[in-house]
């Protein structure tokens, strides 16, 4: 088994990349994305409120620099100021207490109960076998500090991907909380990850 050097997926242009490094520049980046997404959306003929769109590109940046992912994206399609959907990619690597991660593994400690039991597969992707984990949480509503406010549905995708030649797991997340969405967003999910690949 080997170790991954390098890891790459494929997103259509409407996923912006988050700097997710805690070297990169922040604020530069967000002016900088802001401008292009202003420019892209304008070009399509929609008009975007500048400030909410750096506002949430903010704030979608410091929000998945805490969980510390190898990449992260973040949904804007043209006429939206604020993201539909978050992806991130991360790795899972064996240790004293999991010395050997298998898809079992993976599709029980990914899995919460919170609204009923969780849809898991077993998939075969370009990149090796994987578990397709499809399940919903309860979420605090992030423009709210009142403990009494009801939280947000997030509706959630996981891939627990085992590489063939690997021993670290592979995962990829996708989470929303806009309803009515599932759908296309699965349908992103899916084709995202058949495109993910692996180095050694």
């Amino acid at each position: 088994m080997s170790d991954i050097r390098a890891c790459g997926i494929v997103c259509p242009t409407d996923w912006v990349p988050l700097p997710v490094d805690p070297g990169d520049d922040l604020k530069s980046w967000v002016k900088r994305t802001a401008v292009d997404l202003c420019e892209r959306s304008k070009a399509s003929g929609y008009e975007l409120d500048g400030q909410a769109l750096r506002e949430d590109l903010r704030d979608r940046a410091k929000d998945s620099r805490s969980r510390d992912p190898f990449y992260a994206f973040a949904l804007y399609p043209d006429g939206f100021d604020s993201s539909l959907a978050v992806m991130e990619l991360d790795f899972i690597h064996p240790d004293e207490t999991v010395p050997e991660i298998t898809l079992d593994w993976l599709a029980s400690t990914f899995s919460a109960q919170d609204f009923g039991p969780p849809r898991i597969e077993h998939i075969h992707l370009p990149v090796g076998p994987a578990v397709r984990i499809r399940q919903d949480f309860a979420a605090a509503d992030a423009a709210s500090t009142a403990p009494e406010v009801p939280g947000v549905l997030l509706e959630t995708i996981t891939y627990g991907i085992l590489p063939v030649g690997a021993e670290v797991a592979v995962m990829l997340l996708m989470s929303w909380t806009v309803p009515g969405v599932a759908a296309e967003m699965e349908q992103a999910a899916d084709a995202a990850v058949r495109t993910v690949t692996v180095d050694f």
